[in-house]
């Protein structure tokens, strides 16, 4: 999400009785409807399977040893998503879909998540994704994923609320702070969100994503097949086609 001007501030052509017509209409429409406005990160447009319509090779979208959220013992269902945790839309995915599916296919689903940081837009994506996988070497990775998205208003949003941050050393203070009430060695923390192994990881499943023909974020496949979005629905609509599709897989 590249910083830019707000636009209500912004000097134009248009009188100030529009400008604020418009900021009255767009208000009424997501507070009525819960309608999804936020554009994906990336570069905008969704992103596509290298084949449509075919699912994605199995060892493409996911490794043995990839973090999840959720282990079913028949493996029936595998739910991957690419993430990036400062991405304002995945943040919206996490509150509105991604939680809930987690709590509700509690053991019932494999619920993969894969690293697709896009640092040209967030700058904070990718010591996010360390701080993430450096607590899954300490057995903690679920726990800290939740404390990302949990609070991801207070290190991801910049101060003035208008931008995503770019402060490294604040990210870094709040990123300590989860990682002591996780129950974490500070020190190895640190070292491993440095370390080679962390961005190896890193580096394999943004590659692994690329494969899969992601350049957006949230990326969520079914299967193997990519759980396509409309435009202009509502969370819950969102929440009711995801649930729709996991429960024909599950038949």
């Amino acid at each position: 999400m590249p910083k830019t001007n707000n636009p209500l501030t912004k000097k134009s052509g248009l009188s100030i009785n529009v400008v604020l017509t418009v900021v009255v209409v767009v208000v009424a429409v997501v507070v009525i409807g819960g309608v999804l406005l936020f554009g994906r990160g990336g570069n905008g447009a969704p992103s596509q399977a290298p084949n449509p319509g075919q699912p994605v090779a199995a060892d493409v979208l996911r490794k043995p040893d990839s973090n999840m959220l959720s282990q079913s013992p028949d493996g029936k269902v595998t739910v991957v998503e690419f993430l990036d945790y400062q991405c304002p839309a995945c943040h919206q995915y996490y509150a509105a879909l991604t939680k809930k599916v987690e709590q509700d296919y509690e053991g019932r689903i494999n619920f993969v998540t894969r690293n697709f940081p896009i640092a040209k837009a967030h700058p904070l994506a990718i010591q996010a994704a360390q701080a993430a996988e450096a607590a899954g070497m300490q057995g903690k990775y679920k726990e800290m994923y939740h404390a990302l998205y949990d609070n991801w208003q207070s290190w991801a949003v910049a101060p003035s609320g208008d931008n995503v941050s770019d402060d490294q050393q604040r990210a870094a203070k709040l990123f300590d702070q989860y990682a002591q009430q996780i129950g974490l060695d500070l020190n190895k923390f640190h070292q491993d969100m440095n370390s080679p192994q962390v961005k190896a990881r890193i580096d394999r499943d943004t590659a692994d994503g690329t494969k899969a023909g992601v350049h957006a974020t949230p990326t969520i496949f079914i299967n193997g097949k990519q759980f396509e979005t409309p435009q202009g629905i509502t969370y819950q609509d969102l929440s009711n086609m995801f649930h729709s599709e996991i429960d024909k897989a599950l038949k």
